[in-house]
């Protein structure tokens, strides 16, 4: 039975666990959601990997006593035993309020080949065996949790396994005698099995599924300094017809991990089951991705006269600004300008019922470039521009891009004095279109990860957006190797 592990993890787990445990109370930034139909596929393939790894299996050898006529007291044995062919007709996963998962396997046989022997003190006599078990029923509860660690828990919590029947036909040396005590034999079989059952199961959810889980990371990387934490809020919550996972869904710098001061909002999650798994992704993830990102500097820029078109009206020179900035020119004649600029705080991503948003707000400081090969600040812009943008998954990964909204320029500060600074918006424009968009696009189409383990796609992919979350639901796919 320590196929039960091996069989189910990657499935059964697949789409719930990833890690630690947060303060009590803390909202989720990602649930994960499982239906019934969702449950009722991964019985289905826990039940075929469950059936080939059965084949896989030796049984342990088992003895007994029994009485022949006319000879006496002799001592039998059992051994070699392998399961031959195997039939599981029927199996369900459904969730238990309160605790996690039951498996139940039912309407399965199996057939069994080995070898014989029998001893007594002057003769020994030894054949073939076959043994067909019929009804096999088994039930066990998986009570899910986590660790301080952070890491995912299951324990079998109970086990109970049920034998309507077994035949034995053994066939060799006085195989026809044996099979004179099929019953005390069958008996002995059916205990042994039963006995068994349960006692593999308990042993392999120990040693073979709950290291499975261990090996779970905590942090899953996004790039070379940001990572999500898919730890885990609260152990997984079973309720009547479905499995959720709360994941704290945090975005962090990967170098110097600070406290965040966004809190999660609390979602309000559709009573949708259409589909096998379900993801709500709040827009705390997002936003945590943006002050990372805004951290690291990854939003500011700066431009040169060398990076302006060719066939552009206004270059990056004093001499250029002289028509509409006379004191820059004569200040500062002949010298090139460098624009450099900045977001003074993250910008946020708005969700509203179908739609998608961000306001971000840039200012621009523009210097002269002195002969010495200093600095030197002229003048100060601020940039407002709405942007739209779009979310997307594939089978494993949320993805990105951004619509870019109108610019709007206004002169905050000038040491040069006043003067039209819309006239430098087919500039700003060129650039922000050119540049900045199809850095953070690129960016934003490598995207992040979702708590999937390895060998599960999902497919047949459904978006919508709703106030404060993303609401994702997909099928599931099993990639066997």
């Amino acid at each position: 039975m320590g196929a039960l592990a091996r069989a189910l993890p990657s499935i059964l787990l697949a789409l719930l666990l990833t890690s630690t445990p947060e303060a009590l109370g803390a909202n989720p930034g990602l649930v994960a959601r499982i239906t019934d139909k969702g449950l009722e596929y991964v019985a289905q393939e826990g039940l075929l990997a469950l059936q080939s790894e059965l084949l896989r299996i030796t049984l342990p050898d088992f003895t007994g006593d029994l009485r022949i006529p006319h000879v006496g007291r002799g001592r039998y044995e059992f051994h070699s035993l392998n399961i031959h062919s195997c039939e599981l007709l029927h199996s369900a996963l459904r969730p238990v309020p309160g605790q996690g998962l039951s498996l139940s396997i039912s309407d399965s046989s199996i057939r069994v080949q080995g070898r014989w022997k029998v001893r007594k003190s002057f003769f020994k006599l030894q054949g073939s065996f076959d043994v067909s078990v019929k009804g096999i029923s088994i039930s066990v509860n998986l009570l899910l949790g986590s660790e301080s660690s952070g890491r995912p828990t299951v324990t079998a919590s109970s086990c109970s396994s049920d034998i309507s029947g077994v035949e034995v036909d053994m066939s060799g040396d006085l195989g026809w005698l044996l099979n004179l005590f099929h019953n005390q034999i069958e008996s002995k079989f059916q205990k042994v099995l039963e006995s068994r059952i349960c006692e593999m199961i308990q042993k392999s959810v120990s040693s073979n599924l709950q290291p499975y889980l261990q090996t779970l990371p905590v942090t899953t990387e996004i790039d070379s300094f940001a990572g999500i934490d898919y730890s885990l809020v609260e152990a997984p919550r079973a309720t009547a017809q479905m499995l959720e996972v709360m994941f704290k869904g945090e975005i962090f710098h990967r170098n110097h991990r600070s406290p965040v001061t966004l809190l999660a909002p609390v979602m309000s999650l559709p009573e949708e089951h259409n589909k096998m798994v379900y993801f709500a992704i709040s827009d705390y993830v997002f936003n945590t991705a943006s002050l990372v990102y805004h951290e690291e500097g990854y939003l500011n820029f700066s431009i040169t006269d060398d990076m302006i078109p060719p066939d552009s009206n206004i270059r990056l020179t004093t001499k250029s600004f002289r028509p509409f900035v006379p004191r820059l020119a004569r200040l500062y004649p002949n010298m090139n300008l460098e624009l450099q600029g900045s977001v003074p705080s993250a910008p946020l991503l708005n969700f509203s019922p179908g739609n998608l948003s961000v306001d971000p707000y840039m200012e621009i400081d523009a210097f002269v470039l002195l002969p010495s090969s200093s600095k030197e600040l002229v003048f100060r812009l601020s940039v407002a521009t709405n942007v739209s943008a779009i979310l997307t998954f594939n089978t494993s990964k949320i993805t990105g891009f951004l619509k870019p909204g109108k610019v709007k320029v206004e002169l905050k500060e000038s040491k040069v004095g006043l003067f039209n600074a819309e006239l430098l918006e087919a500039l700003l424009n060129y650039y922000i279109l050119n540049t900045l968009y199809p850095k953070f696009n690129d960016k934003l189409a490598e995207g992040f990860p979702l708590p999937l383990l390895k060998r599960v796609q999902l497919y047949d992919l459904g978006l919508q957006i709703h106030k404060d979350f993303l609401f994702l639901g997909a099928n599931v796919q099993y990639m066997r190797v």
